[in-house]
Parts: C-alpha cells; sequence; structure tokens
C-alpha cells in the first residue's frame, strides 16, 4: 500500500461567506475533525483588516497548532508586479504575517514575472525567516501561463537561486488559461511543494472550482506526475449538507490516491 500523504483543507471549501461570518478557528476545527493534517489562512477570507494584526494572527496561529494542525498562509498579493518588477513590500508583508501565524508555507500569486527573477532581493527578505515561500498558478493570463512558470525557475537557476522558492500546482487553475494541466506537471513536477486540489467544471465566464470524481483518471493522471511527498491541500467545496461527513471522506480519498 502507497504511504499517505499530508492533506491539508483550505479555508475557502467550507464557503466564503461561512468563513467570513465565522471565522477560520471554527473551520480549522472541522478539518482537524475530518482527519486533515493542515489548515490553510486565506487572508482575504478575513471578516475585518485587523484580522491581519499579529497579535490575531499569533492568536489564530496558536489556536490551529493547539489543534495539531500546521498552517498555510495564503494571500492574494502578487510576488511580481507587471512589466517583472520584484514586489519587495508585498513580499515582506505576507512574510510578516506569516511568521506571526506561525505557518509552514506561505503563499502568493505569481503576478507579472517577465524574465528577471531578483532571486538575491528574494533570498534577501527570507534570510532567518522559519517559512517556506511558495508561488501559485492562478486563473489570470499574467501570473498563470506555463512559460512563466518555467522562465521564472530557469531564470532563478541562472541566478544561482534554484532554492529560494517552490511552487503551489493548482490543477483546476490551468483550464482558466487554456493549459493542459498534465502537461503542466510534466514540465514543473521538479519544483512543486504543495499541490491544490480541484478541477474546473462549466466553460468561459461559466468556469467554476468543482470537486475531482473519484475515478476522474485524468486527474488522477497529473497527481501521479506531480512528487507524492508533498501535502495536497483540498481546495473544491464541501457539500454543504454533510459538510463533516463529506470532508472526512475526501480528505481519506486524497491521502491515498
Amino acid at each position: 500500500m502507497t504511504d499517505a500523504v499530508d492533506i491539508t483543507i483550505v479555508a475557502s471549501a467550507f464557503g466564503v461567506d461561512a468563513v467570513r461570518t465565522a471565522g477560520h478557528r471554527k473551520w480549522a476545527e472541522a478539518s482537524k475533525r475530518a482527519g486533515a493534517a493542515g489548515f490553510e489562512v486565506r487572508r482575504e477570507l478575513f471578516g475585518y483588516e485587523a484580522d491581519a494584526s499579529p497579535s490575531r494572527l499569533r492568536e489564530l496561529g496558536k489556536q490551529i497548532a493547539e489543534l495539531g494542525l500546521w498552517s498555510v498562509y495564503s494571500t492574494p498579493a502578487s510576488l511580481y508586479v507587471e512589466g517583472g518588477r520584484l514586489d519587495a513590500s508585498a513580499l515582506r508583508l505576507a512574510l510578516d504575517e506569516a511568521l506571526a501565524l506561525g505557518a509552514r508555507l506561505v503563499k502568493l500569486q505569481l503576478g507579472g514575472f517577465a524574465s528577471e527573477a531578483h532571486g538575491d532581493a528574494i533570498a534577501a527578505q527570507l534570510q532567518g525567516a522559519d517559512v517556506r515561500l511558495v508561488v501559485e498558478n492562478g486563473q489570470l493570463a499574467q501570473g498563470g501561463s506555463l512559460s512563466q512558470f518555467v522562465g521564472l525557475f530557469e531564470a532563478l537557476q541562472r541566478e544561482g537561486r534554484a532554492d529560494v522558492l517552490g511552487m503551489t500546482f493548482d490543477v483546476g487553475n490551468w483550464a482558466w488559461c487554456g493549459v493542459s494541466s498534465l502537461n503542466a506537471a510534466a514540465a514543473l513536477a521538479p519544483y512543486v511543494e504543495y499541490v491544490h486540489c480541484k478541477v474546473a467544471a462549466g466553460e468561459g465566464a461559466r468556469r467554476f472550482a468543482a470537486a475531482p470524481a473519484v475515478d476522474d483518471a485524468r486527474f488522477a493522471d497529473v497527481l501521479h506526475r506531480l512528487p507524492r511527498h508533498v501535502p495536497r491541500g483540498i481546495e473544491f467545496p464541501f457539500d454543504a449538507a454533510c459538510i463533516d461527513e463529506d470532508a472526512a471522506r475526501r480528505v481519506a480519498w486524497l491521502a491515498a490516491a
């Protein structure tokens, strides 16, 4: 039997309004009941800006740790702005907030990466920080193209900074950009340190995130192309009529997939 993988639950899987109304702690507790190993905190789902203050983040991080979970801190900020400039202030803020939370991973969008990775500047900010930086493929053309991610890791290699960051590979997001997730997995697997699990349903403006079918061969093929030892995050919505049961079932399934 294959060893099980660490599964995190992304807060948004419980519903955007539910998280904004009740706060992250309630859903971290639900994640623990479901058998998850980790919980992803989403900055954009805080009910109030004050929830991102250092003291509130420290308190939330303590609550998550007391449940026996480790945490991911996700921010919608981008690492690079249009034109390819490193957004050093966005990175600094994300790092400070992630460190206050006590997160294991801090996740940003890639944004406007062009050709230069600015690896030395990123490394300088990360010096002494006990958190791993990962960038995610998004749903927009800027920050969601396969060529950008290939270019990023090639640039980091050229700059001698190949280890400064890793990738969050969002299986479903590639569909928004017209990229085959299987092709992307083949090209980017060596850099993947976290996997967001969902598929895309619908078309065009009506496309939305959905749960993969248990017998979805294409989704399974993508997972098998990616490193098995990295954590997998559930980002698809749970069945609102039976959240606890659905979450537990999905955690067990994805851990063994």
